[in-house]
């Protein structure tokens, strides 16, 4: 999969980003999506190559592969990515809508014409609501993915023997999962980097909520002077 779309993605986005925002890309990008592209792939490449039983059975090691790993972690870290950086992309459509709008309005009016947006990318009305929601929704889909991580590896750790007594297997068999250590280590680095990622988007929607209490609590003494 190209992903050379989400680093210009993220590196646009940025320009509207307050330093949380900031300090949020650079976690996605470097320590998500790179360690994703460089690291994680690789290792979990050979997951279900490696993944072997104790039996001759046709069919049992498909079968228990499959009660084990219903969903790769690969193939949901790359769901969640996708997900992550979504609102980011309504940001920057709010903000072209925003540019489209003037334009079109300097080519009706002339250069004189009077500004609705002086500065398109300024964070206030419409385009607020937009980035304040894409913050919240960033930080639901970590959380979802994180239970569902839990849900579906339990203490996102994986045991080195597995026993599956699943049809057609004869009996209990033992089955052995390839490099276990390390892809707890992988998932552990995930979890806790996403984890972080929750926490910088919940102060940035603080810091944001924040400062628009504090203008509007300074424009109310402003009008009561």
């Amino acid at each position: 999969m190209n992903w050379g779309w989400f680093e210009g993605l993220l590196r646009a986005v940025n320009v509207y980003s307050t330093a949380f925002g900031r300090v949020w890309l650079t976690l996605v990008f470097i320590f998500r999506l790179l360690v994703y592209l460089v690291a994680a792939e690789k290792v979990w490449s050979d997951d279900q190559k490696d993944f072997d039983c104790n039996t001759l059975q046709p069919g049992c090691t498909n079968v228990c592969y499959d009660h084990f790993f219903p969903v790769s972690h690969i193939r949901l870290w790359a769901l969640q990515l996708i997900l992550v950086t979504c609102p980011s992309l309504l940001v920057l459509m709010h903000v072209a809508y925003r540019e489209a709008k003037e334009e079109r309005l300097r080519e009706i009016q002339g250069d004189n014409y009077r500004r609705i947006y002086p500065n398109p990318g300024k964070k206030r009305g419409g385009l607020w609501w937009t980035y304040l929601l894409s913050l919240i929704f960033k930080a639901s889909v970590d959380l979802v993915f994180l239970y569902i991580f839990f849900r579906l590896y339990k203490n996102y750790s994986l045991p080195r023997v597995v026993k599956c007594k699943l049809q057609p297997c004869p009996n209990i068999v033992d089955c052995f999962i390839s490099r276990p250590t390390e892809k707890n280590i992988f998932t552990l680095f995930m979890v806790v980097t996403t984890c972080v990622c929750v926490v910088l988007n919940l102060i940035e929607a603080t810091y944001l909520i924040g400062k628009r209490c504090h203008k509007y609590l300074e424009a109310g003494e402003a009008d009561s002077r």
